[in-house]
């Protein structure tokens, strides 16, 4: 432990600036999904691949990695992931295929799951409770930065350098952060020795790998045969079972297992876990058909896109720190279920909006809903949750609260993406069916058939016009070309409607998780600091 003493919010600056780094990468890459289509030559399903598989192994290791907090000390495991996460960053950059991309970001999702459970633990560790609204408040308010930054800046780096750059830039930030963080963070250790579940760490990984890769790709296997005799159905079932054995596992294991099953007797805990869940598969799950919407059907560039989604953002990071502060003196949960539904009401009124050729700046005052409801949920949702837990539980609790998060942002990305492409297809088809009336009858069904298998494959649409039918007449060949882009903006137009219906009802049984929390009673302190 330091001798000097420790300014708490200057370390919780340093610890917070990772975070950002973190969250930044999360909504930054969203703006670059268009673009990665086109130039990597990777359908929308190995594109998913990207966002899902750094949320995928974020999520997984967590619980591990907050162990490796309370044993080494979190400031060691926090620099180690900085480390981890600014050079796979750097690999990411300069990936030149998307396996290769894909490869990077699984190592970066890990540098990540090593920073994060230390974030919360070091919170808990500098301030006193009466104080800790305020400190989440900053943190909720640093999420919400880093979400107006990644799209702006995103987009600007995408249209001005390349979406190479979206990765490069994390490097700089990430030096900063290492840094600030041996400088300002001090030297706790909380000396306790832990052994690890190993059996725990492979089931849950090997479970959780096998149900994401199964819903994710199920499209893109028709829900049938991956390889030899093994199906999509077979690799989730086992998907499945393999987390079902892992939770009797943990029932089973006295000794010390990955996932103390006694710290979901606390009901704050319980609930605000299930919560973080739906929250964080909303998040994750409502900006990939946003983005494909705005960009490719309205038209906006990436630069644009990020300042439409701008003031959502901005709004959401002002906010934050007030209710912080204002969940340390009201019922939090109140907050937390008013943010839950501002952003349901929000996305839906987007969904209503929604036309192939709606003005994108009449989107701006749903936006803004949206980020009222944001602001007004991370900061009290994880005052509640975490605020009950024995202090020799909180590391754990910790890695499982973040992880229920990730974990419902690795869902809602799987679960997002396969409901996309499957709208794709089945809109766009129906839209092609009725637009084929228009031309001349020996050249419908070709028309159809190829704008089906364009949109089937999920790839890049309107590139190629009605070239890709052999032999039409000029004059056909020019009305088919319009025709596909009419067809192609109202079917993209209709999978992101009905696809955004589905975040929704996740909200929604969030709401009533949210309405179980009970109000913690703060009791004065002393902080521990140093």
């Amino acid at each position: 432990m330091n001798a000097r003493p420790t300014n708490p919010w200057a370390a919780l600056s340093a610890l917070c600036l990772g975070f950002f780094m973190i969250l930044l990468d999360t909504t930054i890459v969203s703006i670059a999904v268009p673009d990665m289509l086109r130039e990597l030559h990777a359908g929308l399903n190995a594109v998913v691949w990207v966002i899902s598989v750094y949320l995928l192994t974020y999520a997984v290791p967590m619980l591990f990695t907050s162990r490796l907090g309370d044993r080494f000390g979190p400031k060691r495991v926090f620099l180690a992931g900085l480390v981890v996460f600014t050079a796979s960053s750097l690999w990411c950059g300069l990936s030149g295929d998307v396996e290769m991309l894909i490869a990077a970001r699984a190592v970066q999702g890990l540098g990540a799951a090593l920073m994060t459970p230390q974030t919360l633990a070091f919170i808990t560790h500098l301030f006193p409770p009466a104080e800790r609204g305020a400190a989440m408040g900053v943190w909720g308010g640093v999420a919400g930065l880093a979400t107006i930054t990644g799209p702006l800046l995103g987009g600007f780096l995408v249209d001005t350098f390349g979406w190479s750059w979206i990765f490069y830039v994390n490097v700089p930030i990430g030096l900063v952060a290492i840094v600030l963080a041996v400088v300002l963070v001090p030297d706790w250790q909380p000396r306790h020795s832990h052994s690890f579940d190993v059996l725990g760490i492979v089931l849950s990984a090997a479970g959780l790998f096998c149900v994401v890769f199964g819903v994710q790709n199920g499209q893109h296997y028709d829900w049938g045969v991956v390889s030899g005799p093994i199906t999509i159905p077979e690799i989730i079932g086992a998907g499945v079972l393999l987390l079902i054995a892992f939770v009797l596992w943990q029932r089973r294991n006295k000794r010390e297992p990955l996932v103390p099953l006694a710290v979901f007797a606390n009901r704050n805990f319980s609930a605000g876990t299930l919560t973080a869940a739906t929250v964080g598969f909303t998040m994750t799950g409502m900006f990939l058909p946003l983005i494909i919407y705005i960009q490719t059907v309205l038209g906006l560039s990436p630069t644009m896109a990020g300042a439409l989604t701008a003031p959502m953002s901005l709004l959401s990071g002002v906010v934050a720190p007030f209710v912080g502060r204002a969940s340390d003196r009201v019922d939090g949960r109140y907050l937390v279920m008013a943010g839950l539904g501002l952003l349901a009401a929000g996305i839906g009124i987007i969904a209503l909006q929604a036309r192939p050729d709606s003005d994108p700046w009449t989107f701006i005052p749903a936006l803004l809903v949206c980020g009222l409801g944001i602001g007004c949920i991370f900061s009290p949702m994880s005052n509640l949750t975490m605020s009950t837990v024995e202090p020799r539980l909180m590391g754990t609790a910790s890695g499982i609260f973040n992880t229920s998060r990730q974990v419902g942002g690795v869902l809602g990305s799987a679960a997002i993406g396969v409901l996309l492409q499957a709208r794709i297809s089945t809109s766009v088809t129906r839209e092609a069916t009725e637009a084929a009336g228009q031309l001349p009858e020996p050249y419908r069904v070709p028309f159809v058939e190829a704008v089906s298998n364009a949109a089937a494959g999920a790839g890049e649409f309107g590139t190629s016009g009605g070239g890709d039918l052999p032999g039409l007449p000029p004059e056909v060949a020019a009305r088919a070309a319009e025709l596909v882009g009419q067809v192609v903006n109202a079917g993209l137009t209709d999978a992101a409607r009905v696809t955004l219906v589905l975040p929704i009802a996740v909200l929604l049984l969030g709401i009533g998780s949210a309405a179980v929390l009970r109000r913690v009673t703060r009791h004065p302190e002393p902080a521990r600091v140093g």
